[in-house]
């Protein structure tokens, strides 16, 4: 019988042939945001165009980095993307230490490098699922250990979102969803 959660959890990790040494605990590294809330939909503003949203990536704010932190890369993902891979809405890399927020509809500083994500666009594309059950989206901050990944521009987003993780102290996430009804 286990005799914690944490045991629980690193039985887990084990079995699944990964470490719960470099990742900080959910309740030290948290992930905020005054647009979103974990579970539930996401607004229109946030929306990709073709679903007759306004496109803009919502506020995000994270507090606690675990320590050693030495920049951040955000991520939307998708997994319930009938592709068999997932769909990235967006990547960010390379944001410095110092920030902790990224304002409704930001751009990243100027040393940050967003990717190409899976529209063929490099930047925010917003929720679009196809019609039918509601799908997943996961805004993960990741705080990594290298001040910047060797990346570019053109890099596709889903190379971005496992280098981030590759490099990971620890992350945060809000899951929330949105669907479209069959037509």
């Amino acid at each position: 019988m286990f005799r914690s959660h944490r045991s629980l959890l690193t039985a887990l990790l084990a079995v699944a042939g990964l470490s719960s040494g470099g990742f900080a605990h959910a309740d030290e590294f948290v992930l905020q945001s005054a647009d979103l809330a974990a579970g539930e939909a996401v607004p229109a503003i946030h929306l990709f165009t073709a679903c007759a949203g306004g496109n803009i990536s919502p506020a995000l704010e994270w507090k606690n980095p675990p320590v050693g932190t030495r920049s951040f890369a955000v991520t939307v993902f998708d997994p319930d993307a009938p592709t068999g891979n997932g769909w990235w809405h967006w990547a960010v890399v390379n944001l410095p230490v110092a920030t902790t927020t990224l304002e409704r509809g930001a751009k990243p500083p100027a040393s940050a490098l967003q990717l190409r994500n899976d529209f063929g666009q490099t930047g925010y594309s917003g929720p679009c699922p196809p019609p039918g059950k509601p799908h997943r989206y996961e805004f993960t901050v990741w705080a990594l250990k290298s001040d910047k990944l060797k990346l570019d521009a053109k890099t596709p987003a889903a190379l971005g979102g496992v280098m981030a993780r590759a490099d990971a102290l620890g992350h945060a996430t809000i899951t929330v969803q949105y669907g479209r009804p069959k037509k």
